[in-house]
């Protein structure tokens, strides 16, 4: 039963994925509830993230695929010169946009969500301030409150953008136009994805990475076959330790270049555009979260695993932070979990999040994913906790799917205890690699044997068997046999 002396039970600011599923799952379990937006419904994933790129990813991946008359030669088929239409393409991205933020806004009407569009803070832990578009000001009050306002592109010092000839992904997935040379600056996740995107639609990229290694996020093993397919044979000109010092817009856009570690000039580029992709950083300035004595860390705000916002070291009442602003993993399905846990905890059911067993993608074509942990983190591990790190690798060119589609070059490299035969972690770069990692991903959520799980039957032929030989191999390299 709602609490009278409060307008709602929970308030929500921002309708982002994670904003979305705790307004949705309180409001199923019988809870008043707002959700308060500035900006589109749907927040960074819906409108300027994960669904248009994936729209666009789609659209470019068949592009790629009809234009690699070598790769359809192998199955004996001779098409025609590919043609596409950007503003279509553009088109099918916007369109899947508008339709899934209906399907939201919606489902949240339906639920019976109050929804208040303008620009919240906060008061007190149980009251907000909300400036609505039309202008009025006015304070509303719930016995929970909880932030979920999400993240921003991160465009670092000395890099002007005008929108156009230097973007970020947010302008990138309007795809308004096909610069012929485009520079990438990042290759992490998003400025591989894109650059996926836009050399598939015949423009020249150049990728520049101040790290001393392209794609320094993945795992090692993974980024040496993966950048033999998704850089080095494409039309990608790729360079580490170089930091873009300064980015001006123009036509053309000019770079400066110097070295990462001296900082001595390199060379001066001039491109026809420039796509930042260095990242996010939380939505967090407006909040006002300083009057409740919460310090964030870079803009992040600090959280317990059941999502309550810590103060000096303890919960603050009512308070709860769930989605990218918390930067525990920047990941739309890790905010929906969020949201959940949220909620639970709210109502009562003491919950806790495993970031452990959350998997990660990249959409390029292969795919590249991950769960649990890297290498080097598990290695860690054994050593803090003395037991041996079992490695095995299991290969696509093995697999009679794969090599039915043509398309063999992957990888599947499992990380487990030699002792108890615990699976940690996996990386995957090869066809599918995203839908193949939940797999991997439910053991480490329940935290199960590879000894078990090599007995587990999979579909044949489908690339899953990928993952049940390493799977095999790695039961039978443990230190205590069956």
């Amino acid at each position: 039963m709602s609490d009278a002396s409060f307008d709602f039970d929970v308030i929500v600011i921002g309708a982002g994925y994670g904003g979305f599923d705790a307004a949705k799952h309180a409001a199923e379990h019988g809870l008043k509830v707002a959700i308060i937006e500035s900006r589109d419904m749907g927040g960074t994933c819906v409108n300027r993230g994960c669904v248009p790129s994936k729209a666009l990813l789609a659209a470019s991946g068949r592009v790629r695929e009809l234009a690699d008359a070598e790769h359809l030669a192998g199955f004996g088929i001779h098409a025609a010169p590919v043609r596409f239409e950007r503003q279509k393409i553009a088109d099918h991205a916007n369109q899947l946009v508008a339709t899934i933020r209906g399907n939201l806004t919606k489902t949240l009407e339906r639920a019976g969500v109050t929804i208040i569009r303008g620009q919240g803070r906060l008061e007190s832990a149980q009251a907000v301030g909300v400036r609505e578009i039309s202008g009025v000001d006015r304070v509303i009050t719930a016995k929970d409150v909880i932030l979920a306002t999400g993240s921003d592109p991160f465009v670092p010092p000395g890099i002007e953008t005008d929108g156009r000839s230097v973007f970020t992904s947010d302008e990138a997935v309007s795809l308004e136009w096909l610069p012929r040379w485009l520079a990438i600056i990042g290759s992490g996740y998003i400025g591989l994805e894109f650059a996926d995107v836009y050399t598939a639609l015949g423009c020249e990229v150049t990728m520049i990475e101040a790290l001393d290694r392209v794609m320094p996020t993945f795992d090692p093993d993974i980024t040496r076959i993966a950048a033999r397919h998704l850089i080095d044979g494409r039309d990608i000109d790729a360079r580490s330790g170089v930091l873009a010092q300064s980015i001006k817009p123009g036509a053309p856009v000019q770079i400066e270049l110097v070295d990462m570690q001296t900082r001595e000039p390199v060379e001066t580029l001039e491109v026809d555009a420039v796509l930042v992709a260095t990242g996010r950083v939380p939505s967090s300035r407006n909040l006002k979260l300083e009057q409740l004595g919460v310090e964030t860390l870079r803009g992040f705000v600090p959280i317990n695993d059941r999502m309550q916002v810590m103060a000096n070291g303890q919960p603050v009442p009512h308070l709860w932070a769930v989605g990218d602003v918390t930067g525990k993993l920047m990941l739309a399905h890790t905010a929906a979990a969020q949201g959940t846990v949220a909620i639970d905890n709210i109502l009562g059911h003491s919950r806790e999040i495993d970031y452990r067993s959350i998997p990660a993608a990249t959409f390029t074509h292969p795919e590249i994913s991950s769960v649990g942990f890297s290498e080097a983190d598990a290695k860690q591990l054994a050593s803090d906790q003395g037991f041996e790190l079992g490695v095995v690798r299991s290969y696509f060119k093995a697999n009679s799917k794969a090599l039915a589609e043509l398309d063999s070059d992957g990888l599947m490299k499992l990380l487990f205890n030699k002792a108890s035969g615990e699976v940690l972690g996996a990386h995957i770069y090869g066809l599918h690699a995203a839908d193949l990692i939940q797999e991997v991903a439910n053991a480490v959520a329940r935290r199960q044997s590879v000894r078990q799980l090599s007995t587990e039957v999979h579909t044949h032929p489908t690339l899953s068997e990928v993952v049940e030989v390493a799977y095999k191999q790695a039961a039978a390299s443990l230190l205590i046999p069956a």
